[in-house]
């Protein structure tokens, strides 16, 4: 089963949902405002990728955090966080039946769904 986490809002979350609808792939999608997230899903993806790939630290919402919060991060505390707050999340996040890849572009759909 494939299943695309991400904010529906997001524009690199819709480009991904416009390739794989134009691939003809059948997905799921969690919108993690609407859907929310569970602590072990994400250390799942944590397992998977890494906290560090998974921690947007681009994002507006990262920026707005107090720097005491920023500073000295470390998984548990990046964990904690991005409970609380689902936009510091790379989007999107794509889970198949047994892998998890963050962000999206073109090629690494195009391997992961063997389309190159």
């Amino acid at each position: 089963m494939t299943t695309l986490y991400g904010i529906k809002n997001c524009d690199t979350v819709r480009k991904a949902r416009k390739w794989l609808a134009s691939n003809d792939i059948t997905y799921t999608f969690h919108d993690l405002r609407a859907d929310g997230l569970n602590e072990a899903t994400l250390r799942g993806w944590t397992e998977a990728a890494s906290w560090e790939a998974l921690l947007n630290r681009r994002g507006t919402t990262w920026r707005q955090l107090p720097e005491t919060q920023r500073d000295g991060i470390g998984e548990e505390k990046a964990i904690q966080l991005m409970l609380e707050n689902p936009t510091l999340i790379k989007r999107p996040v794509l889970t198949t039946d047994d892998q998890t890849h963050v962000g999206f572009k073109f090629a690494d759909y195009e391997t992961i769904f063997q389309r190159g």
